[in-house]
């Protein structure tokens, strides 16, 4: 269990035929949400499927599902175009990501804490896997933008 962390359960209603779903809690910042997209795919907004992961996060069918099935507002979560329609929808993926942390989350560097290098291997790497070295590439455009945005950070606090 995550101290840090309210629990919030993405609750799935049919409401008149139209599927509402409940507030998704938000574990990943904004900033490390860019840091994911720009290691991921260049936040290439083009909708676009590449090995089965698809979108700017790169998500996965089987990562949408244990999300909890996330819509594009309206849609069900049962039709075939559901999961492509939410993974290339980047305020749908990005809260399918949030869903991913909240249910996967953990402390992979074993810093004493659940943060963003943390929730960036979970995704890359899965979150029975995120102890093992990132890709290369992957790692150093993520560190990199995380860097480049605490530099950024600072500078703005100190203005």
């Amino acid at each position: 269990m995550h101290s840090a962390h309210i629990v919030l359960f993405v609750i799935g209603l049919t409401v008149g035929g139209i599927w509402v779903q409940a507030e998704v809690q938000k574990p990943i910042t904004e900033q490390c949400l860019i840091c994911m997209c720009e290691a991921l795919s260049g936040c290439n907004a083009t909708a676009v499927c590449v090995n089965g992961a698809c979108g700017i996060f790169r998500i996965t069918w089987d990562q949408w599902v244990d999300s909890g099935r996330l819509t594009i507002p309206g849609e069900s979560p049962l039709t075939d175009s559901s999961f492509t329609n939410c993974a290339n929808d980047p305020y749908c993926a990005a809260d399918t990501l949030q869903s991913y942390m909240v249910k996967y989350g953990q402390d992979c560097n074993d810093d004493q804490k659940d943060d963003c290098y943390d929730y960036g291997a979970i995704h890359y790497m899965g979150p029975f896997n995120c102890k093992a070295d990132m890709p290369y590439t992957y790692e150093s455009i993520f560190k990199r933008c995380l860097r480049n945005a605490m530099r950024d950070d600072k500078r703005q606090k100190s203005s």
